[in-house]
């Protein structure tokens, strides 16, 4: 990726998502918006924005909500470029600005 202006620019074969939640903003369900984008290259392929199905505990908990169902389109886009005979080389980064679903994402599991 190079930073110009601001801006990040990436390989036109790289498949990036990001992903934002806000935590119990309906003031009368309490549950949390969650939105993604997925872009490959520069190229916007898919968003989002849903209202979520429970309300969550912790905007940990929303963000790491929102985190999952862009891992999940991501996988479904991965797919379909590999039907298509146009598979990626690289593996897919998803952005997120929560350090809390950042670390439960990581998931390290230590191999004895």
């Amino acid at each position: 990726m190079d930073a110009v202006a601001g801006v990040y620019t990436s390989s036109p074969t790289a498949l990036l998502a990001y992903s934002d939640a806000d935590w119990a903003c309906c003031p009368t369900t309490r549950r949390s918006t969650s939105g993604y984008c997925v872009f490959l290259g520069n190229n916007l392929l898919s968003w989002s924005s849903k209202r979520q199905h429970t309300p969550s505990r912790s905007s940990a908990e929303a963000e790491y909500r929102g985190v999952a169902n862009v891992v999940v389109e991501t996988f479904w886009i991965r797919n379909l470029l590999r039907e298509l005979h146009c598979p990626l080389t690289s593996a897919t980064l998803v952005y997120c600005d929560n350090v809390s679903s950042v670390y439960l994402s990581s998931n390290p599991v230590e191999h004895q």
